[in-house]
Order: C-alpha cells, then structure tokens, then sequence
C-alpha cells in the first residue's frame, strides 16, 4: 500500500457512510432508496407514536425524535442502512426519568448520554460493547419486553385507570383490580391487530404489518365511530407543522443523580445500534464502521432534545424493513424522516383518529419479536454459571431497576470471566504419553488438500474476543468447501463464544460450505455437547483431531463430487 492509499484509507475511518456511497451513486439506487424510505417511514409513523406513548410522552415527541434522529444517524452514522428512532429498548428507562425527574430531565439524561455516545465513537470505543455477555442481553431484552408489554395491558383492554404505577408488581396489581372496567370493542381492536400484524409477516416480509394494522384500525373507528379512546381523545391530536427548536431548561441540581441513567441510555444505546447495524450488514452484505455510527447515534440523541424527541437508537425492525424494501445508501433514512415531515405537514389532523388500542397491539408484538425468546431454550442447555447471569439480569430489569440488572450482570460476568480463565489455566509435566497424544494434533506432519481450509482458536473465546471469529467469513465465498476450525489451544468457551461458533456455522452452510470442528479440550467440548451444537453442524462434523477432521473432509468432498457428476449425466 502506497503512502497516499493509506491516508485515504485512513480517512475514510472517520467518514460517515452517506458519504463512502456517494463514490459510486446512480439514478437506479436512488430510486430503490425513494421506495424503501417511503416504505418505511410509514411503518416507522406508529411505532415512534406508541413508544413515545409507552414512555408516558405525547405522540408528537416519538415522531419529532424519528424526523430528527433519522435523518442525523443516515447521515453521520457508520451504517449504509440502519434507520434511527425511539425504539422499545428506552421505554422504560425514559418512563422511570420522566417520573423521577420530569420532562427537562429526560431532555438532559438524553444530551448527557449523547455527549457519552460520541466520546465512546471518537476514542475508539465503538467496539468495546462487545464486552457484553450474550446472557446479559438476552436477560435485559427479554426484561424490557415483559415491561413494555405490562405498560400496554391497560389500552390493549381498554381499562379505566387514572395513572400506572412504575413499579411492576404495583402495576400488574393495578390492572388486576381494574380487570372489570374491560372495554370489549377495544380489546377486540386490539387482538385484530394483532392478527393483521402475523397475516402480513405470514404473507411477505415486504408487506408493512404496523401501516396496514393502523390503517384498518383508524378506518374502523372513524367509519363505525367506536367507543374507543384515541389520540385525539387523550393527547386533544397531533399539532400540524415543522418541530420547533427549543433549548431544554437546564438544572444543575440534577446532573447527579442523572449520570447513572445518562450511563444506562448511553450504554443501551451503543448495544442496539450495534446490535441493528450487524443485522443490517448480514442482510445487505456490508461491513458498518462502530465508531463512526456511535458518533452518529451521539450526535443524534444531543440533538433530539432540541426538537422535543426523545433518546434515540439504531431500530432493528425498521433498519430490516429498509433492507427489505431495496435500500441502497443511507439516502433511504434521510427520504424516511422526510417522508415523517409530510405526514406532519398535511396528514397530522388523520392521525389523531388513531385508536390507543391499535398502538397497544402493535406495541405487544414488538415487545415480542425484541424479547429474543427463542435463546432462552439454548441457553438453558448451557451451563450453570451462564444461566445464572442470565437470570440475575433477567430479573433485576423486571422487579428492580435496568441500570442496576446491567452493572450487576456486568459484575457478575467479569467474575465469571475470571473464575473460567482460573479454572482453565492448568499446570502438568510433560510426559512420553503426552507428548504421544500430542502427535495427532499437530499440524507440521499433515497433508492439507485444496479442498479443504484450517482456521484455529488460541486462548478463551469468551465475551470480548468472539468478534475475531469473523476473520473466517470475512471472505467467505472464496473459501473451499470444507472449513475446519481447529481447537486444541482454545481453553475455554461461554454462551457468547458459542452463539458466535454457530453464526459462523450458519453463514459457511448458507453458502453450500461445511464447518468441521476439532481437537476440544474438556470445558468447551463439554459446552459444546451442553448445547447440543450437534444439531447445527452434525455430529460426524465434531472430530476428536485434525487427523480426524481432514478424514471427514475427504469424505464430504467425495460426496460433492460424486453428486456433481451424477447431475451432470
């Protein structure tokens, strides 16, 4: 590489990605950006109203955050496709600052929890997140879905009740209590949305389930004239025009005691837009820059306030949509907010007919499609110690507090992190059998065919180190046909270095490759088993040695070749 390839290079790190695809932008791409923005900016429409109403916020402050955080993380973000927004993960972080400090509170943890956002971006901190333990995810995902959805129970039903109580236990006994107060012709509204919502995932991904559930339901209340509350009736409707731009009120008084928020917003933050720019650069077969996005998520959430928004991350389902629907560049995000700033203009007065039932509905499937309940299941094949993070976390966010479930399932983790490295760090003599076992391991004396590749695993492949299993995949189509991965000298495994295994077997077998696996040491191939990491990849596929691997490979391209020349007689 010459010295100017390598300043540019070096540039190029820091540069957002709307301006990376302006190098090779056409009219085609931008046409496929205008149908896919417009596509979902109306699917972005209820969802940004029902979280700023879950959040205890009027309506216009969930769309006003989707506008302006929209447009800012496409256009200063590290991501070609991510769209930003509210998003479920804030919900009740946002509901307990509001509460606990009101309005110009949130506005402040929201600035404070930017500045952090762009300060982690600027040193580099975009790929720390990664020290974040699969079961501590999953134990706060599935937390906050179970949270979001006891906040929706009282519109779902269409219950009589004044106020909600913050607490959990509190809550679900408030709704207990007012169970009687049902309001039939909203709970039904409410349960066909829901149905709308699964007909429209069953039919096609391309089909906007939240649009079309919000339309129908709208159109019902306004038709039938349903005894239903609506935004109108609760919120008085949605003010027609541009956000304007107010400076929040600042109170020194309360930056103490909102730091631990800022920290948890900043922190929450970071992992979903992380988390949706990985999903969006699987599904658009792009590569995201974490610093450069982290920059631009800050940027956005020091902004939001300003405009009456609230905190604002990377959305995973609508970041999908945008994919789904052609997006090309971040062209698509900017179209999306505008096409928010149209509805604004001059269909703001229709959307106040909108029933409180039908964002509730929605809001229950989205709580649900977050909750990641499918890990549960294989995390419970894992061992103890993974399940018990997973539970801690799990139940802190539900019954305490979200900073506390994540400082705690962070603690515990690291402790965790420190008694597997102990556990796993031996010290024997070395003897003639050892040194005899030894010999089908290694790799000086062995043959490897053109068909087959070997990669290899050096230390603990815990959180914190799983991400450099991508250099497997990073060129992935110009691998043979048989990747084995080599253990011997990996010591130990946990939840996430598993999870990030099976990602890897998945993307090698979607490509018509095969993952062999060899050479374990005890703690992970008892993981492995634990997990029944079998199912994945198959049991013959799980060698003793790389003598043995290279056997099974042998085997499996003699197969391929035997299925080549038998579909081209």
């Amino acid at each position: 590489m010459t010295r100017a390839t390598a300043s540019v290079a070096s540039d190029d790190r820091w540069l957002p990605k709307s301006v990376l695809c302006l190098r090779d932008y056409n009219v085609t791409k931008f046409l496929h950006d205008v149908v896919a923005g417009v596509t979902v900016g109306l699917v972005a429409l209820p969802l940004a109203m029902a979280f700023a109403i879950a959040s205890g916020l009027t309506p216009q402050a969930g769309i006003y955050c989707a506008v302006v955080t929209g447009f800012l993380v496409s256009a200063l973000g590290g991501s070609k496709t991510q769209i930003g927004g509210p998003t479920g993960a804030f919900v009740v972080v946002v509901a307990g600052i509001v509460a606990a400090h009101g309005v110009d509170g949130l506005f402040m943890c929201t600035m404070m929890a930017g500045i952090l956002l762009v300060i982690m971006g600027a040193t580099g901190m975009g790929s720390a997140v990664k020290f974040i333990p699969r079961p501590v995810v999953i134990g706060f995902t599935n937390g906050i879905a179970i949270l979001i959805a006891s906040t929706q129970i009282k519109d779902f039903f269409g219950l009589q009740i004044d106020k909600l109580p913050g607490v959990f236990w509190l809550r679900m006994q408030t709704l207990a209590g007012h169970f009687h107060t049902l309001n039939y012709v909203a709970t039904a509204l409410a349960l066909a949305t829901i149905a709308i919502l699964i007909v429209c995932r069953m039919v096609s991904n391309r089909v906007p389930g939240p649009i079309v559930a919000l339309v129908v339901g709208t159109a019902a209340v306004f038709v039938f004239k349903l005894p239903v509350e609506t935004i109108a009736t609760r919120f008085g409707g949605i003010p027609s025009g541009l956000p304007h731009l107010v400076f929040p009120k600042f109170h020194a008084d309360l930056i103490h005691g909102l730091l631990g928020p800022a920290v948890t917003v900043a922190m929450l933050g970071a992992i979903e837009s992380l988390m949706s720019a990985v999903v969006s650069d699987r599904m658009s077969n792009d590569r995201h820059n974490p610093n450069v996005e982290l920059i631009g998520q800050g940027v956005a959430n020091v902004v939001s306030p300003l405009f009456g928004g609230l905190p604002a991350t990377g959305a995973i389902a609508r970041t999908a949509t945008n994919i789904r629907s052609g997006a090309q560049s971040p062209l698509a995000g900017v179209i999306h907010s505008a096409t928010l700033v149209c509805i604004l203009l001059f269909a703001s007065p229709l959307v106040s007919f909108v029933p409180m039932s039908v964002l509730a509905g929605i809001l229950i499937v989205v709580a649900y499609n977050m909750g990641e309940w499918r890990e549960i299941p294989q995390l419970l094949k894992l061992t103890k110690t993974d399940i018990s993070v997973w539970l801690v976390t799990f139940a802190l966010t539900v019954f305490a507090d979200l900073t506390v479930a994540v400082e705690a399932g962070m603690i515990l983790a690291a402790l965790l992190f420190i008694s597997r490295v102990a556990s796993t760090t031996t010290v024997s003599q070395v003897t003639d059998d050892y040194v005899e076992d030894g010999r089908v391991h290694i790799l000086q004396d062995k043959d490897i065919p053109y068909y087959a590749t070997i990669f290899r695993i050096h230390g603990p492949f815990l959180f914190g180190a799983t991400d450099k299993i991508s250099v497997v995949t990073e060129n992935i189509y110009e691998l043979p046909p048989v990747v084995i991965l080599r253990l011997r000298n990996m010591t130990a495994i946990d939840a996430t270095g598993l999870f990030a295994l099976e990602e890897v077997a998945k993307q090698l077998h979607a490509t018509g490759r095969t993952l062999i696996l060899c050479g374990a040491r005890e703690q992970p191939l008892r993981v492995i088993h634990q997990a029944e990491f079998e199912d994945v990849i198959g049991n013959e596929n799980i060698c003793a040695n790389v003598q043995h691997a290279l056997r099974r490979a042998e085997e499996i391209f003699e197969k391929l070749e035997t299925r080549a020349a038998a579909a081209t007689k």
